[in-house]
């Protein structure tokens, strides 16, 4: 990853959830009693890692997402987490712990819900923040803790099931630099290292500029809070990918191909909430993203 955290404010994390079965229906948000229920349970067992923890603010969000709504640029629903503890009544008596989930018609705030475009993964994301006097203490230990003994207690799956309505297979803890490096680790093992280059950019460098001009990859550059994607025709890609080759059914297939790789980094950037625009690059150089 190209920056480091700050948490001077606040520790970003949350409650990492794989269900059982793909596809099953899930109620969106855990009810409010439930929510409040596992908030206190994650305050223990977070302590239980960094007893300073006890000294924090802790704001439980019990609406599960996506991974990838949760790495967006500027951390949208972990900001939400904050923005509702702040609105919290009690500030400066003493540490809070909250569970934000959905009223008795089983709705959340508006503010919290999630893309039903991406309700189909396994693996869920609820997240939480602490934030406090003690929290850069607390933070420097979760962050040391939570890879490896980040395992939650049976009860807090128990209380997932019954909220959630699903069937739960693991629970896990994690700080928010863990879900990047997990999600980091998936790209690059299905060969989107150079996608995952943009994104790190988009989220942890969002003043930064990024230029991806590798032959056989999309030509793309990131820059001023959105990525700009090459469009090239048959001959701009040919020369500059495939120079040489004469077998016109190969060369129209690498085509098709690379079409098709563009198309994919524009869903998954989108996913991730970084803008997307496509660009003519008639001659195939990175220049006309400027």
């Amino acid at each position: 990853m190209g920056a480091h955290f700050s948490y001077s404010q606040n520790f970003r994390g949350q409650i990492a959830v794989e269900l059982r079965d793909v596809g099953t229906p899930v109620r969106p948000a855990l009810p409010g009693a439930i929510a409040g229920e596992v908030a206190a349970l994650l305050g223990r067992d977070l302590s239980r890692l960094a007893p300073s923890v006890i000294g924090c603010d802790l704001a439980l969000v019990g609406v599960h997402y996506d991974p990838a709504e949760a790495l967006r640029p500027g951390w949208p629903v972990h900001r939400a987490a904050q923005d509702l503890l702040d609105r919290m009544p009690g500030e400066g008596f003493g540490p809070r712990t909250v569970g934000f989930g959905a009223d008795a018609e089983g709705k959340a705030p508006e503010t919290l819900h999630a893309d039903p475009g991406f309700s189909g993964g396994v693996l869920r994301v609820m997240p939480f923040v602490l934030s406090g006097g003690a929290v850069a203490e607390a933070s420097d230990a979760l962050e040391e803790e939570l890879f490896d003994r980040g395992l939650a207690e049976a009860d807090v799956a128990l209380a997932l099931q019954d909220g959630l309505g699903v069937q739960v297979e693991h629970v896990r803890y994690q700080s928010l630099r863990d879900l990047l490096a997990m999600t980091a680790m998936q790209y690059q093992h299905v060969g989107l290292d150079n996608l995952w280059a943009l994104l790190d950019a988009a989220l942890l460098e969002p003043r930064s500029e990024f230029v991806l001009a590798k032959p056989q990859e999309p030509l793309a550059r990131y820059a001023d809070g959105e990525v700009r994607i090459g469009l090239l025709d048959f001959s701009a890609w040919r020369q500059r990918d495939a120079d040489g080759a004469t077998d016109r059914d190969q060369l129209e297939q690498g085509f098709a191909l690379f079409e098709m790789r563009q198309r994919q980094y524009a869903a998954v950037l989108q996913a991730h909430g970084v803008p997307v625009q496509y660009v003519h690059c008639p001659q195939a150089d990175a220049g006309c993203l400027a």
